[in-house]
């Protein structure tokens, strides 16, 4: 008998949306969705792209009436999808609440215990696991021994073992591009796709939880695989601007070149952006991405205070970001660095290094955020082990609002250096010349209003 299933990205307040005015696709539903859309009803609901209000969402599951809710959150967002899980088991109470994602993959008694409602947390890499409890439910059977699986027993929480990570990627159905809202995802009228070409990461960045949600061994789509599935976007959607989500697109070199190269060759036309680590980047792979159509590559510098990368383990110096950034600058290629300020053991001599070496560096663009525990990171397990986390308020994980006591200053003064950073960078004469220059004011025109506008929002004046 077929299940009707309706996965949700839930209302949420989004800085990025507020800032940018849009947000990318839900892609780990898109994959869910393909994993059993072939035997059950599927539905798709992106309440950020949609606008939709709790009031709309409601309404949805009330037409729809699933027989299961797959819900993913993020750590800020997770207070929404508890409301929707609880809306969704007022409609009906035999309703199976399934909720999959990072933060609920390392917090699954505290998710069940925040809401008794959920049912079911998928934990990691979700594919398998969801196929094999939905095709459990359908039969009636008992899910309790899936692998992957969190299972809410009432008084406790069964965590069954972790699933082993999927070996071959490309047994993976291509994600369910068609249940999304397509036409919704664009920046200044120009419609963009988004695609996963890979997962896993080798390294163990003490901020970032990916190595422990998707693996440390990373696994890639086949070049024909990827090809095939950008031409899906370029043909059926008309998506001429693409942004990959891998975390390090680059790390096996090799093949982010011949990638890069096809894209060109097979006539795609299209226009991109992709990730690097700044010590595997190389005069090679820049000119293979600029032969290929790439626009603009994102690098995680985080610090100008190599004490701070030591501390998170990035495992890369300044001078490697500062030559990352000129290979990146000689292919013409934009360069948008990735900052970090606020970790427990950072002296206002070290925040004062990042800011300076933001400008030094020679990115175009710069994001600044604040250090954040997220849990299943190494930063949440020290910042718990030392009894520093200020509040389990979890709409406060923004990146933007400090959630750690820190040894050096108050987080009113990293709030100010927060803000002190994006106006250091954007608002200054060689920035701004150089933007008349080679881009015709458009960084006065878009990025300083955006930047001022997270000034305002990180000071609490918006």
């Amino acid at each position: 008998m077929k299940m009707r299933i309706l996965l949700i990205s839930p209302p949420t307040i989004s800085a990025i949306k507020a800032i940018v005015g849009t947000t990318g696709p839900p892609l780990g539903l898109a994959y869910l969705a393909s994993m059993v859309r072939d035997e059950h009803d599927v539905k798709i609901v992106d309440s950020l792209a949609e606008n939709l209000s709790f009031e709309d969402v409601r309404k949805i599951i009330k037409k729809y009436d699933p027989d299961l809710v797959g819900i993913t959150s993020t750590t800020s967002m997770i207070p929404d999808a508890y409301k929707v899980s609880r809306m969704a088991k007022e409609h009906n109470e035999n309703v199976k609440i399934v909720m999959g994602g990072p933060h609920v993959t390392f917090t699954p008694e505290r998710t069940m215990k925040e809401c008794p409602c959920v049912n079911y947390v998928v934990r990691g890499e979700g594919e398998l696991t969801f196929k094999e409890l939905v095709d459990t439910l359908e039969k009636n059977g008992d899910p309790s021994n899936i692998l992957g699986l969190s299972v809410n027993k009432g008084d406790k929480v069964k965590n069954n073992p972790a699933r082993p990570l999927i070996k071959d990627v490309d047994t993976i159905p291509f994600p369910s591009y068609d249940l999304l809202p397509m036409d919704k995802y664009e920046v200044d009228g120009i419609k963009f796709g988004t695609i996963m070409t890979s997962r896993g990461c080798p390294f163990n960045c003490a901020f970032c939880s990916s190595s422990l949600q998707f693996g440390k061994r990373w696994r890639g789509h086949s070049d024909d695989r990827v090809i095939e599935e950008l031409k899906l976007l370029r043909e059926e959607y008309g998506r001429k601007e693409i942004e990959f989500l891998d975390d390090t697109f680059t790390l096996n070199r090799p093949r982010a070149i011949r990638i890069s190269r096809r894209i060109r060759d097979e006539g795609l036309d299209l226009s991109w952006s992709a990730s690097s680590r700044v010590d595997i980047f190389t005069n090679e792979v820049a000119e293979a991405l600029k032969y290929g159509g790439c626009h603009t590559v994102y690098f995680g510098i985080e610090s100008g205070s190599q004490k701070t990368l030591d501390f998170i383990g990035k495992r890369i110096t300044p001078e490697q970001s500062l030559a990352a950034v000129k290979k990146a600058k000689a292919q013409e290629l934009h360069a948008l660095g990735a900052f970090i300020i606020g970790f427990p053991e950072e002296t206002k001599e070290d925040i004062k290094k990042t800011i300076k070496f933001s400008k030094k560096v020679g990115v175009d663009y710069a994001q600044f955020t604040v250090a954040t525990p997220y849990p299943g990171t190494r930063l949440w397990d020290y910042a718990l082990s030392r009894n520093i986390i200020l509040t389990f308020n979890w709409r406060k994980y923004t990146t933007l609002d400090p959630v750690m006591k820190l040894m050096h200053f108050t987080t009113k003064e990293i709030t100010k250096f927060l803000h002190l950073a994006y106006i250091s960078f954007y608002v200054r004469p060689l920035f701004l010349f150089k933007d008349m220059v080679t881009h015709g004011g458009f960084i006065v025109r878009r990025a300083i209003p955006n930047a001022l506008r997270m000034s305002r929002q990180i000071m609490g004046t918006d």
